[in-house]
């Protein structure tokens, strides 16, 4: 089960199992089934978590009540509410399941005693967050740069493997447009 999260980190750091086991015992494995809330907007409980299996949608609910899709987060990939999490602060985003998913989550304070424990983490660490702001900033750039039609197309590219399991619902609140004009987009392609 760990399998997956060892290979992440081995791209990047080598570990000895004893720094191995170290990870293991701090992480802690959830199983959630679809529309199951890893985190929910405004509470007190953050974790980074490593997806194992699944999808997520990292979203917020706004005054109005509408949703607005940030981000979707499949497996192998870091999923985090940053300031949340680093500054233990309300939530920000809610974290759902659009799967059945399983997922390897930690606490800032297992992850603070890993970092003592094996140093080595925090190169690891930085090189998530550097990861991390950069497709902030991409996703930023996208939406401020480019067409729905090409921020669809370039979603389609690179989620090819999971754009079924993406409703439409979500999928159009992600590109912010409409239902009927992501109708529009998906029949002009």
């Amino acid at each position: 089960m760990y399998k997956a999260l060892r290979l992440n980190i081995e791209r990047k750091i080598n570990l000895t199992e004893e720094e191995w086991k170290c990870i293991t015992e701090k992480t802690e494995f959830i199983k959630l089934k679809k529309n199951e809330f890893l985190q929910i907007q405004d509470s007190n409980s953050s974790y980074e978590g490593f997806i194992l299996k699944g999808a997520f949608k990292t979203y917020i609910i706004n005054d109005s009540g509408a949703e607005s899709v940030i981000f979707f987060s499949f497996e192998n990939e870091w999923m985090c509410d940053l300031e949340s999490f680093y500054h233990q602060k309300p939530t920000t985003y809610n974290i759902k399941a659009i799967e059945d998913s399983e997922i390897l989550v930690i606490s800032k304070t297992n992850k603070a005693l890993l970092f003592e424990q094996v140093p080595k983490l925090v190169q690891f660490h930085i090189i998530m967050v550097e990861k991390a702001n950069i497709n902030i900033q991409q996703r930023l750039l996208d939406v401020l740069n480019k067409t729905s039609k090409q921020r669809y197309l370039e979603f389609v590219e690179r989620y090819s493997h999971k754009i079924d399991k993406i409703n439409n619902k979500n999928l159009s609140s992600y590109l912010g447009v409409s239902h009927e004009f992501l109708s529009k987009i998906k029949k002009s392609c």
